[in-house]
């Protein structure tokens, strides 16, 4: 029987209870599930829903906006040719719909109504808009300094917004404590939401004919699409669709990289700020489980600096691929990865971009030296 897990004590909770942490607030996935077939593939749905039958339990409505399904890409990129899964052909214009969709489904079938968030990014804005599909509450917290723009999303999708003094860091510890009062729907806390973002590994075995790339290269905060991969992937070897785990590579900023800094083996350092802001994550809560699953697919991670991040951003929009700086980078650590030799170019990669550059427009102006 699928239970919640706490995967460094090896402490279980029951799943029928809707929780956001262990008893001693530690983060925590589920055990493992077997993993599917091509036949339990619902072909007739274009969603992720597709994979309802990979997941603990069955919602009776789901609340879906036809998010996942999205296109391959393959594009020459310097030195060597990468499959752009191109994520931000979603209804909010992030990956984060895959992990709303499903947390929000699951939590709503058993019984929450109303949901807590803090973030002030692509998180919120999913979180906000599956709640809102789905007739729940959402209620947001984002650091009072945060800028007014960044929120409209949220606000327009009906969520309640709390601009809360101090630091990101003073904006979740705020959370925490309001998650006595509503329940914390939170896309860094909650297991479920890795069981949406796991539908990713899921697509890219159909996308392939039901086999696996070699590599797939994904922007890193917190590792939900690092988590997420895995654990599909996973399942799928579990259940002898595949042979093997592809390799994942965790791309993260020089200037805020505590993954990719334990990974390499260096010390840690004080975080700055990145135009990748979306992965500008401190303190993750799962650097442990990210370390996991890199090595246990052979995988790695590669450190951006700003200035390479940069040039990937324009180089994408200049080709008609206008994203999000945070996943540029995922670009930029391919050129890095075949350039020392850690992938090589007749092998299939996956670059994965997560989010619309439309979201990151006052940035881009920025590169371009033009005022808006």
């Amino acid at each position: 029987m699928t239970s919640y897990l706490d995967p460094r004590s090896g402490r279980t909770y029951p799943l029928e209870t809707p929780r956001w942490c262990g008893d001693d607030r530690a983060p925590l996935l589920l055990t493992d599930l077997p993993g599917i077939g091509r036949d339990d593939i619902a072909r007739g749905v274009r969603s992720i829903w597709r994979y309802a039958a990979a997941l603990p339990f069955l919602p009776a409505r789901p609340i879906s906006m036809g998010e996942g399904c999205t296109p391959l890409m393959e594009m020459a990129l310097g030195e060597g040719t990468a499959l752009l899964k191109c994520e931000w052909f979603m209804p909010t214009g992030s990956f984060k719909d895959r992990g709303a969709s499903v947390m929000l489904s699951l939590l709503r079938e058993q019984g929450v109504t109303s949901v807590l968030e803090d973030s002030s990014g692509n998180g919120g804005a999913a979180v906000s808009a599956y709640a809102a599909a789905g007739g729940m509450e959402a209620t947001i917290f984002v650091p009072a300094s945060t800028s007014p723009a960044k929120t409209v999303q949220s606000r327009a999708a009906g969520a309640h917004i709390t601009l809360v003094p101090g630091s990101r860091q003073d904006c979740a510890d705020a959370a925490e404590r309001e998650a006595e009062r509503i329940f914390y729907a939170s896309h860094n806390w909650q297991p479920f939401f890795l069981q949406g973002t796991k539908s990713l590994a899921y697509e890219l075995w159909e996308d392939f004919n039901f086999q696996t790339p070699d590599n797939v290269i994904v922007p890193c905060g917190a590792g939900s699409n690092v988590l997420g991969l895995h654990i599909g992937f996973s399942e799928l070897l579990r259940a002898g669709q595949i042979s093997k785990l592809p390799r994942i590579f965790a791309a993260q900023p020089a200037n805020c990289a505590p993954i990719a800094r334990a990974a390499l083996g260096l010390d840690p350092v004080a975080a700055q700020p990145t135009i990748a802001e979306g992965t500008a994550i401190a303190q993750p809560l799962r650097t442990s489980e990210c370390l996991r699953a890199m090595r246990e697919s052979g995988g790695g991670a590669v450190m951006l600096a700003e200035d390479e991040i940069a040039a990937a951003s324009l180089m994408l929009a200049k080709r008609g691929v206008y994203v999000e700086p945070t996943c540029a980078q995922a670009a930029a650590a391919f050129g890095k990865l075949l350039a020392s030799g850690k992938i090589a170019g007749r092998e299939s990669t996956v670059v994965v971009l997560t989010g619309t550059g439309l979201k990151s427009t006052p940035r881009y102006a920025e590169l371009l030296g033009v005022e808006i």
